[in-house]
């Protein structure tokens, strides 16, 4: 791949579609990472004298440290009520009648189809070959934290959800965009307030585009290309191809809006997590033996690494970031769906949106790192990335569980593209007006970037992803900060009438 991005030298003879692609996108990507994710850059030096170099994103201690302080300030609401919040998502507090678009299941449905997505198979591996078996402690530790957080989040998000189309009642919409403003507007600050929920709007979209979109796009054409054949697979640069493909079957569900993407999502979340767990299990029972060790490894290698020092910062920085990429706890993301649930208790909702990263990060992460770690392959990552080296483990144990895993893959891939579509197009909605020509345009944007995301690069599609998922919690905590006292105030309140003895 030539390293000058003029689009003269993208179109240079020889270079296939994918590659001309590619070339033009790695510009973008190269703007959205210096710019989104600045990195201070230090080395470190281990009493052995090996050195190491790292970077460390600003963004990435933002996250970390929110989930850590609203576990604190909430003192753990996730283990507190965590039997309630599986009694809600039962059915258990149903309540008929109620202001709102889809059932509480539905909501969670939906919006784990946004997070169990490819960051599950492929973030994972991201994570232990950039950061060794110790940075899946890292990514469990981030998940646990990070269920506080999106508690404070939804809860957010169903409290002030509105009507924004008053001509159409059923609709409902809501998210950072309309906490943030009103956050600024109780401090008699709304011109800050607008610029705040318009510059989460603007970060949505790109977060819809990127992480939503292009990276699911990207590693499910990677997997079909692994079980057809690699290099000498027919897909081979023809990714494009795929692309569409995967584009018309995205149109035929979005076209529906949120009630035919959750009705889709409740169906297709039980079912691919149910799949890739089973797969995943039977793979880790093969070698049951290795479990034991598997863990031992992981802690050991977390806290006193072999590499000293800077692979602990190594693995912890790993961890983090693909944690936070997996289950977007501090993005906004999932208060944009939970806010359409049928409920008039925000922190209800708030208990049922806390079990995504419970679900995401600390039970399908940790099945994908054991079938990795068991099966060693991280150990030789070389010409592996991402959902192929995850393939690889899984071939290990049973040589056709690749093409288990590709169906598994697309369907991950698809239930994400579903639900970062109506996050893209609530985010423009909210920008330019809950208008159909909005809906339209944002639809034919958001199904182009699919066959460019199945054309690029991983490297490319990962910088440019992370950049713009990242960028949505730079307002958004500022948000939950603000507001945060006010659902504390409302989990008093409903823990005295729910829970009173």
């Amino acid at each position: 791949m030539p390293e000058d991005t003029n689009l003269t030298s993208c179109f240079e003879s020889g270079s296939t579609a994918d590659q001309s692609i590619d070339c033009m996108f790695k510009g973008i990507a190269d703007l959205a990472e210096s710019t989104i994710l600045y990195s201070i850059d230090f080395t470190l030096t281990s009493s052995s004298g090996t050195v190491s170099e790292h970077s460390l994103p600003l963004l990435i201690i933002w996250l970390g440290m929110a989930g850590l302080i609203f576990s604190l300030y909430f003192a753990f609401v996730n283990i507190r009520y965590f039997k309630h919040a599986i009694d809600v998502v039962r059915g258990k507090f149903d309540e008929e009648g109620t202001d709102g678009q889809i059932s509480n299941f539905q909501a969670l449905a939906a919006s784990l189809s946004g997070t169990v997505g490819l960051g599950n198979i492929a973030g994972v591996a991201v994570a232990i070959s950039m950061g060794g078996p110790g940075a899946v402690v890292w990514m469990t530790l981030m998940g646990l934290f990070g269920m506080n957080t999106k508690f404070v989040e939804v809860a957010l998000g169903v409290k002030y959800r509105t009507h924004a189309d008053k001509e159409n009642l059923s609709s409902i919409s809501g998210g950072p965009m309309y906490y943030l403003k009103q956050a600024f507007v109780k401090r008699n600050l709304p011109k800050l307030g607008a610029l705040f929920a318009a510059f989460f709007a603007v970060c949505c979209i790109g977060g819809s585009i990127g992480g939503g979109n292009m990276f699911q796009a990207n590693q499910a054409f990677e997997q079909v290309l692994f079980v057809t054949g690699g290099d000498d697979s027919w897909f081979n640069g023809r990714g494009w191809v795929f692309g569409i493909g995967l584009a018309l079957l995205t149109g035929l569900v979005i076209l529906g809006g949120i009630e035919s993407i959750a009705n889709v999502a409740s169906k297709l979340v039980p079912a691919m997590g149910g799949l890739y767990l089973l797969s995943g299990l039977i793979v880790i029972a093969m070698s049951y033996q290795a479990i034991p060790e598997a863990f031992s490894m992981m802690f050991k290698d977390a806290f006193t690494p072999a590499a000293g020092l800077g692979g602990f910062v190594g693995g912890l920085l790993a961890g983090v970031q693909r944690a936070s990429f997996s289950n977007e706890a501090g993005l906004g993301s999932a208060a944009i769906v939970h806010s359409a649930a049928k409920t008039e208790y925000p922190v209800r909702q708030g208990f049922v949106g806390m079990l995504g990263p419970f679900i995401d990060t600390i039970v399908i992460c940790n099945v994908t790192a054991l079938v990795i770690i068991i099966s060693g392959v991280y150990q030789d990552t070389e010409g592996l990335a991402g959902v192929d080296l995850t393939s690889k483990a899984f071939a290990d144990g049973i040589s056709w569980f690749p093409y288990v895993l590709a169906v598994t893959v697309f369907l991950f891939a698809y239930s994400t593209l579903l639900t970062w579509y109506y996050n893209g197009e609530k985010a423009l909605a909210y920008l330019l007006g809950e208008r159909a020509s909005v809906r339209t345009f944002y639809k034919i944007v958001f199904l182009f970037f699919i066959v460019i995301g199945a054309s690029a690069q991983l490297s490319n599609v990962v910088r440019f992803s992370d950049a713009m998922l990242f960028s949505m919690g730079i307002p958004n905590l500022i948000g939950l900060y603000m507001l945060a006292p006010e659902i504390k105030r409302d989990l008093k309140a409903y823990k005295e009438k729910f829970f009173a003895k």
